[in-house]
């Protein structure tokens, strides 16, 4: 069991904003670290997926902006979603 994301995409919005684009997955875990692949994030957006309704909504544990590419954030166990991250 343990904590997983995957980095799906990745495009300019405009000089040298970007954004990047995942999927994330906490198999019998309440969270872990997004790797973004930006040196720093300045915005985030979780939304959690499946076939059935996300008891709770998943949450950013980091103060925005922030220098580094690993986002904590805090999920229900076993729950899995889509993530944007903005930034440089």
């Amino acid at each position: 069991m343990a904590f997983s994301s995957a980095v799906s995409g990745q495009s300019h919005i405009m000089g040298d904003l970007k954004f990047t684009w995942g999927t994330y997955n906490a198999s019998g875990v309440t969270g872990g670290n997004i790797d973004t692949g930006l040196t720093t994030v300045v915005a985030m957006q979780l939304t959690g997926s499946g076939s059935s309704v996300v008891a709770d909504a998943p949450t950013i544990n980091e103060t925005l902006p922030i220098a580094g590419s690993a986002i904590t954030i805090v999920v229900t166990s076993g729950t899995t979603g889509y993530w944007v991250a903005w930034g440089y």
